[in-house]
C-alpha cells in the first residue's frame, strides 16, 4: 500500500510490529517538483506507544491482513470496554487507550461495530462513520427559529458537545460524524 492510500484506522507493520494509524497530516509543497509529505501518527497496538513518521506519497507500507468480526459494545468499567462477538458470543476487552477517539461514540448495547483481529486477538475496533445520539442538554429553543445557519452547543447522551441548529431541543436525536465529531443532521 502506498503512503498516499493510508486512512485513519489502517493497521500496518513497522519493524515487524502492528501500528494503527491515528492521524494523518498532509503537506503539499508549493515548489515545483516537491513531494507531498504524509506525517502519520501511529498507535502501537501491542506496545501502546505512539510513533510519528513521515512518508512521501510513493513510499510503500506493509498493511497487515486482519480478520473482521461483527461485534456489539456491551458496557465499560473503569479499566476496560467490553464487546461481544455477534456470532460466536466470545467476549473481548480493550483499554481506553486502545479506543482513543472512538470511546466517546460508544453507547451500551451498540451494534454495527467491527472487531479487527490479528492472529485471533482483538487489536482495534471499527465504528460506523456516523452515529445517532440524543441531546440531553442545550439552550432553550428560540421561538420562531428556523433552519438557519445559527447554531448552539448541545450536550449529547455520551457527554460529547456538538454545535446544533438553534431550533433543536433536549430529546431530539442527531447524527454525528465519528471522524470529525461534528453534527451532520437530525435523525429519527
Amino acid at each position: 500500500m502506498k503512503a498516499s492510500q493510508l486512512k485513519k484506522g489502517n493497521v500496518i507493520s513497522i519493524n515487524g510490529a502492528p501500528y494503527k494509524v491515528k492521524d494523518i497530516d498532509v503537506s503539499t509543497p508549493t515548489a515545483r517538483g516537491g513531494n507531498t509529505l504524509y506525517r502519520v501518527k501511529f498507535y502501537g497496538v501491542t506496545t501502546g506507544q505512539n510513533l510519528d513518521q513521515s512518508f512521501k506519497s510513493n513510499d510503500i507500507l506493509e498493511e497487515l491482513t486482519l480478520d473482521k468480526r461483527v461485534i456489539t459494545f456491551l458496557y465499560s468499567d473503569p479499566e476496560n470496554y467490553h464487546f461481544m462477538d455477534s456470532e460466536s458470543y466470545e467476549q473481548y476487552s480493550l483499554s481506553p487507550d486502545q479506543l482513543e477517539g472512538q470511546k466517546d461514540y460508544l453507547v451500551e448495547n451498540m451494534e454495527g461495530l467491527f472487531a479487527l483481529l490479528l492472529n485471533g486477538e482483538i487489536i482495534a475496533i471499527e465504528i460506523p462513520a456516523a452515529v445517532d445520539l440524543e441531546i440531553v442538554e442545550t439552550a432553550p429553543m428560540i421561538k420562531g427559529a428556523t433552519a438557519t445557519s445559527r447554531s448552539k452547543p448541545a450536550t449529547l447522551n455520551n457527554g460529547h458537545v456538538v454545535l446544533v441548529p438553534e431550533y433543536m431541543a433536549p430529546g431530539d436525536r442527531v447524527r454525528v460524524n465519528t471522524e470529525t465529531g461534528k453534527f451532520m443532521a437530525r435523525s429519527k
